[in-house]
């Protein structure tokens, strides 16, 4: 038999699973939405806090998506636009959640119950649940029924003579907490860290104060008192970077160069 010249044996026969980051465990929910400004910060507020599972459910414009000031609004964010889904239900929208979180009132009747979001927050973020937020219309908020479909309802402790926010700030209040219950994101400085003076360093500032605050007739050198070891407190209380030695010593030698 001839060998099949086009048949070539796979290297590796079970080759393993490309590995792939984790689905997004959290999605934000936005119920009949009016102002596609809203649905532009929205998503804009997700972005900065690293979520990108945006479902509007039964928007006021069915392009609301597409719309230049929801484009315009999303400021960089255009692109969880695009992923964003459009759906006729909240039933929909929650598909595949295990958690929801209504942020509305909880209805007077009967209802999940109600927690600030960090204080909700703390143990859910180590629940392993899929976590959807929930926000209702600019205007109404959320009706009951949907109220009824969630786990628990969040409301942000505001001012109480004064609690009303704007959709996308109570969007980026909610992705914020929630943010930092999963552990937050590191500050990157600006700026590198300021070398510190050392002793020598301090000690030839205090010598030249010494000098420059005698000339002056600040200090009587044959009455001190303790005006050195306060200064000295004071520096070392300040800890200078070798900048503000310069500066320091610089301020004293143009009081010199006056006095000459």
């Amino acid at each position: 038999m001839r060998e099949n010249e086009n048949f070539k044996v796979p290297t590796d026969p079970f080759p393993q699973p490309v590995p792939t980051a984790p689905p997004d465990p959290t999605r934000f929910v936005l119920v009949q939405p009016s102002h596609a400004g809203n649905v532009g910060a929205a998503a804009r507020a997700m972005k900065v806090m690293g979520f990108g599972d945006l479902v509007l459910v039964a928007p006021r414009f069915a392009d609301v998506l597409q719309q230049p000031e929801a484009v315009s609004r999303a400021s960089g964010a255009a692109e969880i636009l695009a992923r964003a889904r459009v759906v006729p239900t909240l039933a929909e929208a929650l598909h595949g959640i295990t958690w929801a979180c209504a942020t509305a009132m909880t209805p007077r009747d009967f209802g999940p119950p109600t927690f600030a979001p960090r204080e909700h927050f703390h143990a859910l973020a180590r629940s392993g649940h899929r976590v959807a937020f929930v926000f209702g219309p600019e205007r109404t908020g959320l009706a009951n029924e949907d109220v009824y479909r969630c786990h628990a309802c969040l409301s942000v402790p505001t001012d109480p003579a004064y609690g009303s926010l704007n959709l996308a700030q109570a969007v980026q209040l909610v992705a914020y907490d929630w943010r930092q219950a999963l552990g937050g994101f590191a500050i990157t400085p600006r700026t590198p860290d300021a070398t510190l003076a050392d002793a020598a360093a301090v000690d030839g500032v205090l010598a030249h104060w010494q000098h420059t605050l005698a000339a002056i007739g600040f200090l009587d050198p044959a009455a001190p008192k303790k005006l050195m070891p306060r200064l000295r407190r004071l520096l070392q209380r300040a800890q200078l970077t070798q900048e503000e030695v310069h500066i320091l010593r610089g301020i004293a030698r143009a009081v010199d160069r006056r006095r000459g």
